[in-house]
This record gives structure tokens, sequence and C-alpha cells, in this order.
């Protein structure tokens, strides 16, 4: 079933008749537009809060020149395309498409996953795990079949489990299978610096990686703020603070979704700007550096196996360019192997 409202009205005309001719003469000895201009689309699949949050700050930001939406429910799909549609005099001119069909993602430079089995009360993660698998299983062929060149940017959660899950069914090279992972996480974290410091977040520079969950590593040791590193500063200037104090930031960090989630239900707009971020540098090739969910292997002697953990990552057109050399110190080397293993243990259950 295909909803492809078009955003263009040229057809108004009777029996259909295309009134952009009668609207506008073209200039003589004009060529047709050159095929080489970037035409962006961005596929979003999964419609509910976390996907709309995603695909309205796509649009307010002005990062696609098309947008596909896909969902299993048809009624909620139709009702939010044409929710944001009707919102097209307030924003930067966009093609919004949407359909239960696979089909209308072909072409897409970016496929954003938010789609998931939601946890049953009781029910175990490695169970939750299983059925987001299945539900996988129908989302990532299609997209891989219709978009070959595409980036796949899973936000699903447990985010690290099916980043994985989606880089096996897709057969995709690892640097264009790509996890929201712990890019949120980081945010909180430099929030909460920054609130503790009186001072602007976008100045603290504060990476939280490993799973994306309650196994997460803070960076403290490369905390810095205003390019000043934080905790050798303390140290020089004989400065005594408690590392409570700093677990305490991280715990603030890890119950933060959860927090939201118990006020309002769910979690959407940090998600929606977070993942706007990703898809910004993605698109327009910005080289900035994330902590996103990457194949690790390799990387600070993680081993045991094919594993996505988040790293700090530069990303760029063709995804992940590289990992970053960040100094870690013993202990946070062995924290993150532990969150890299215990990722691992639930893959090694899964039958994939």
């Amino acid at each position: 079933m295909a909803m492809h409202k078009s955003t263009s009205a040229s057809s108004l005309g009777p029996g259909g008749l295309d009134l952009s001719q009668a609207f506008f003469k073209p200039i003589s000895n004009a060529e047709p537009p050159s095929p080489t201009k970037r035409h962006t689309k961005i596929t979003v699949v999964g419609v509910g809060n976390v996907g709309m949050a995603i695909a309205q700050t796509i649009l307010t930001q002005d990062l696609a020149d098309e947008l596909a939406l896909v969902d299993a429910n048809a009624d909620k799909l139709q009702g939010e395309m044409l929710d944001l549609q009707h919102a097209a005099a307030f924003l930067p001119r966009t093609k919004i498409q949407a359909s239960l069909d696979y089909e209308i993602t072909a072409g897409s430079d970016l496929c954003i996953i938010t789609a998931g089995a939601r946890q049953i009360p009781g029910e175990s993660r490695l169970n939750l795990i299983q059925r987001n698998l299945s539900l996988f299983k129908s989302i990532v062929p299609p997209l891989a079949k219709y978009s070959p060149e595409s980036i796949l940017l899973v936000v699903s959660n447990p985010v690290d489990v099916l980043t994985y899950v989606a880089w096996k069914l897709s057969g995709f090279p690892a640097n264009r299978v790509i996890g929201s992972g712990t890019n949120l996480d980081s945010s909180r974290f430099r929030f909460l610096i920054a609130d503790h410091l009186d001072v602007n977040a976008q100045d603290v520079q504060a990476y939280i990686v490993g799973e994306h969950g309650d196994s997460s590593v803070a960076l403290w040791s490369s905390i810095s703020v205003g390019g000043v590193p934080v905790l050798s500063f303390l140290k020089r200037q004989q400065i005594v603070y408690e590392k409570e104090t700093l677990e305490n930031i991280h715990k603030e960090v890890v119950q933060g979704a959860y927090e939201v989630i118990r006020l309002k239900g769910y979690t959407s707009w940090a998600i929606g700007y977070s993942v706007a971020s990703l898809a910004r540098t993605i698109l327009r090739n910005q080289r900035k550096i994330h902590p996103v969910s990457v194949l690790a292997n390799g990387f600070y002697d993680i081993d045991g196996g094919d594993v996505f953990i988040s790293l700090p990552a530069q990303l760029g057109r063709s995804g992940v360019l590289g990992v970053t050399n960040v100094h870690l110190t013993d202990e946070e080397a062995l924290q993150l192997r532990n969150s890299a293993k215990a990722i691992l243990e639930i893959q090694s259950e899964l039958a994939i």
C-alpha cells in the first residue's frame, strides 16, 4: 500500500492538467537540470515517538530533499505523513512520502531504523532481543535491496546488539552500519558537567563509551573544558575531588532515560536531535567525532568476536571514517572490555 502524496500541487488543472507548464515559462536556450546535482534522501523506519521526533528534526534542519517513512501500521503512518505535509508552508521544501512497501525507500542515502518491539513487563532481555531479531529480518534485507549504497543507522534498543544484527542481515561493509550508541549519553554527560561548572555544554569535551546501557564507561581521564584537561588540572592545583561525585554524575547519565520514561512515558526529543546531528555529520561529510556504536574488534584490545559498541568515531559521507585513538587509563580500558564481553555473551545466544 503506497501513500506517495506529492508535495507538489502542479496537477490541479482539469483532468489532472499539469499547471506548472502554464505557470512558468522556461527561458530560451535552457539546458535540462544537471544529473549530477546532489539529491539527498533519508528513510525513517518506524513512526513511533522516536521515529517522528527524528523525522521532524530532520525536516526543520533541512537535511534532506526527500523523506520516506515506513511502518507496519497503515493508519498511523498515513496520519503522520499528512501531519508533516500540512506543515509544508513553514518548512524547507522536502518531498515527504510514506508506504508499507519498502520500494518507497529506493535510492536512500541514509536509512534510520527506529522500529522495535517493546519490552513486556517481566520479559527477559534475551527474549526481547529475539523478538527484535525477527522484526529486523523483515526490515533490513529490503532496505539493503532497494538502497545498496546507503548507510544504516540503528536507533532501536538494545542498540549495540541490533546494530550487529543489522550488519549481519544487510551484508554491508562495517563502515556503513552505525548504531546511535552513546551519542545521546555523551550529550547528557556534557550537560551535567557543564551544569556543575556553570559553563556552556558545547565547551565541554567528554565521552561515554561502551554499551548504551548500564555497563557504559565514562572517560573521565580525557574530559576537558575550554581545552583544559579537568582531572589533571585539579591534580596540578592540588584540588581534592571525591571519586563518588564523578560516579554519581555517570549514574545520573545512565538513569537519565529511565527518569524521562518514568515521567512522560517515553523519550523522544533528545534522541531526535542526537540522530539528526549524526545525519548532518554523515550526509554533509562534516568529519565530526561522535561516540557511536561501531564494529570494535581490534580497538583498545577488544577481542572475542564481532561486537558493536560505542567508541569516539569520525563520521562522514562514507559512514565511519575511523576510530579516535583516545588515551584510556587501565581502569577505563578494562571497563570497556567488560562492556564488550557483556554484549558478546548476549549475541552468542542469538540464532543469527
